[in-house]
């Protein structure tokens, strides 16, 4: 998929707003996949988001959230932790399936099918640059900024 264009998909998102990726051609992209509302580390990731966000912004980048939650959850989080960037709702899997973020996972000694962590970075012409698999939370809205400010 690296340095193909995107798979595009169009899905609802915070703002009462449809979100097509097509859409957003002209300004770089960072998709950031997450499990759950409100959980710890995605609470973390999208406040690490948030912290770094005039600066994405300085760099001509859109940043999105997106996970499996209801959109009325995404906004109940968006606003508990004002988050100045939109978040997607994905409950069909439609982008997560295109991306390829759905795995298997443990959780509490169980299998479940869940997201996996992952942020992918698709330039202005609509190409996907980089991609982060498996991510760990600490510092990496921080090296995903950095990759932007070199596209």
């Amino acid at each position: 998929m690296l340095d193909q264009a995107a798979p595009d998909f169009t899905l609802p998102a915070t703002s009462d707003q449809t979100l097509s990726l097509s859409a957003l051609q002209g300004k770089k992209v960072v998709l950031y996949f997450y499990p759950k509302d409100s959980t710890p580390g995605c609470t973390t990731e999208s406040q690490q988001f948030r912290d770094l966000h005039p600066e994405f912004l300085a760099a001509d980048t859109v940043v999105l959230g997106i996970s499996r939650d209801s959109i009325k959850s995404h906004e109940n989080f968006r606003t508990k932790q004002a988050l100045p960037f939109d978040l997607v709702s994905d409950p069909d899997e439609t982008a997560c399936t295109l991306f390829g973020v759905m795995k298997m996972k443990n959780m509490y000694g169980k299998q479940v099918r869940g997201i996996e962590r992952s942020t992918f970075v698709i330039d202005a012409a609509g190409v996907l640059r980089r991609e982060w698999r498996g991510v760990k939370v600490p510092g990496h809205a921080q090296e995903v900024l950095d990759y932007t400010k070199t596209l």
